[in-house]
């Protein structure tokens, strides 16, 4: 049965380095880019012969739209609104690049930490650079409890603060292990299917019925690391 682990190992295509350091294009330097070129795709070619009756095309980038800035706007409200490109962007690239992994052949990059970990930074350091730019130093006033009795501060503001600062590494690992525990059991059971051979229906079904539970997780977990980063700027603009 081959290893599965084997699908996801980074393999350099373009070789580079500068001043010593390993900058090679790699095959999940690949997939982020087409995930990027796809979405542009999806995105301009839906909106570029745009209807007042809108074709499926149209019809499915309008959802998409509307989906992304609903949940802005009923997590964090009106004053969200001027985000919507950070947090749509981060959406589209995350659920593209989870729906590109299912295809046979390619590479999922959100099955590397790595990669999880460098987007929940990026989420956590806006919404705490949105928080400073709004607030000042009464930005830490967020780790202070509304109505918390004041000799249980030396106890909650810690836990605050350090709730606070796991955010990028809950936001990340969740991400992370979701996508790559889900292609593990795929190719895992894949391999059962070829080594029973006209034995391996059972296997077969089973991977079918995990191939469309794992497309719900490739949605599901775009749509739950963007909800988060909408509470985080949440947060960061309303305060407690």
């Amino acid at each position: 049965m081959a290893d599965p682990l084997h699908q996801f190992e980074i393999h350099k295509l373009i070789p580079l380095k500068l001043d010593g350091i390993d900058i090679s294009f790699t095959n999940s330097s690949l997939f982020m880019v087409s995930a990027v070129l796809l979405t542009t795709v999806f995105l301009v070619g839906g909106m570029m012969r745009s209807q007042l009756i809108p074709g499926r095309w149209q019809s499915m980038t309008e959802i998409t739209y509307s989906f992304v800035a609903n949940l802005l706007d009923e997590t964090v409200g009106l004053k969200g609104r001027q985000y919507f490109p950070f947090i749509f962007t981060i959406f589209m690239f995350i659920l593209m690049g989870n729906l590109i992994g299912m295809l046979p052949y390619t590479f999922t990059f959100t099955s590397h930490i790595i990669v999880t970990f460098g987007l929940a930074v990026i989420a956590f350091g806006v919404a705490t650079l949105i928080g400073f730019m709004r607030h000042g130093f009464h930005y830490f006033t967020l780790f202070v409890p509304k109505g918390a009795p004041v000799y249980m501060l030396p106890l909650i503001v810690p836990i605050e603060i350090l709730s606070y600062l796991s955010r990028p590494i809950s936001l990340s690992v969740r991400l992370f292990a979701n996508m790559m525990a889900g292609h593990t059991m795929l190719k895992v059971f894949a391999g059962f299917t070829v080594a029973l051979g006209i034995f391996g229906v059972a296997p077969l079904a089973v991977n079918t019925l995990l191939t469309a539970f794992e497309i719900l997780v490739a949605v599901l977990q775009a749509y739950v690391f963007t909800i988060l980063t909408c509470i985080y700027l949440q947060d960061s603009i309303n305060l407690h």
